[in-house]
């Protein structure tokens, strides 16, 4: 029993991981499909291909929720797609790829401390040293500053995005209480499809109608992949792992994000970074493999034993 139950932690952590990694992608193809819309019209268009892509799973599972955990489900799915991406590819239209990525660094910790404080999760020290270290990584590569200058790095818009990751703490946190009693597949499918839904009233109002003609097609193509990869996909992988480990120690692979996604803004869109990202890298990906690998975290069962 034992074997099995550490070959699923394996396999949580790897989908922690490689949602986290396409989740690196997310802020490269927005970039791509915000030089021709706004950011409402931006992530309505990378919901609705997510919903598009999980709407056969509103068919074929019944979301047997009652009255309270739907309401907890309505308030997460506010948190974490309306207000959390709007803020989020706001602060992107305001930062470059590789520091708005760089950002998202910050939430591992945010993660550890709300999983210990709401979900009585307790990490040993060699957690905490690897968060610690972890965070430190994307420091080091954030460090290059911010010029002000037009299509560079701002404070403004990197503050924007560390803003919404700790709104999605709640929308995280909220997901993982709701899975102890349902499945990953119905908290996935059905969370999008009422975020889609506010996003169908709030988009309108804030930003206008989403434009339809005069986009190319290299946007329809980074939208669809924004929906399909790095929403639909990454949340149905996070969502089985998060019930497979826990949230304390998934957190720190959410640094997979900033590496992958600072990559791609250096590699493909030509965005500078100074000598401390590489050193930041290796850091980010020391403290995952050190997490995974070496530190143990107490749940709330065990703590009561």
């Amino acid at each position: 029993m034992r074997v099995v139950a550490e070959k699923r932690r394996g396999l949580g952590f790897a989908a922690c991981c490689l949602a986290s990694a396409l989740w690196g992608c997310g802020f490269f193809f927005g970039k791509i499909a915000l030089a021709e819309m706004n950011v409402g019209a931006m992530v309505f268009y990378r919901f609705l291909f997510a919903t598009l892509a999980l709407s056969p799973l509103l068919v074929t599972h019944r979301p047997g929720l009652n009255r309270r955990e739907w309401g907890v489900l309505a308030g997460a799915s506010f948190l974490g797609i309306p207000v959390q991406f709007l803020l989020q590819f706001q602060g992107l239209h305001l930062t470059t790829v590789s520091h708005a990525s760089l950002m998202v660094g910050t939430m591992p910790v945010l993660l550890a401390v709300g999983a210990t404080l709401f979900a009585q999760e307790r990490m040993d020290a060699i957690g905490w040293v690897a968060l610690a270290g972890s965070t430190t990584g994307a420091a080091l590569i954030a460090l290059g500053g911010h010029s002000g200058r037009p299509g560079e790095a701002s404070l403004a818009g990197d503050l924007l995005v560390v803003a919404s990751m700790f709104i999605a703490l709640f929308w995280l946190l909220g997901n993982k209480q709701l899975m102890e009693r349902h499945s990953p597949i119905v908290i996935t499918a059905y969370g999008t499809a009422i975020g889609m839904l506010m996003l169908c009233v709030v988009v309108p109002v804030l930003f206008g109608a989403p434009p339809v003609a005069h986009v190319s097609m290299k946007a329809w193509a980074a939208l669809a992949a924004s929906g399909f990869l790095c929403t639909a996909a990454t949340t149905l992988l996070w969502n089985w792992g998060m019930t497979q480990v826990p949230a304390s120690q998934a957190g720190v692979l959410l640094n997979m994000e900033p590496l992958i996604g600072s990559l791609l803004g250096v590699l493909v869109l030509g965005e500078r970074l100074g000598p401390s990202a590489w050193v930041g890298g290796g850091l980010i990906l020391a403290a995952a493999v050190t997490l995974t690998t070496r530190s143990k975290t107490r749940v709330k069962e065990e703590m009561a034993l």
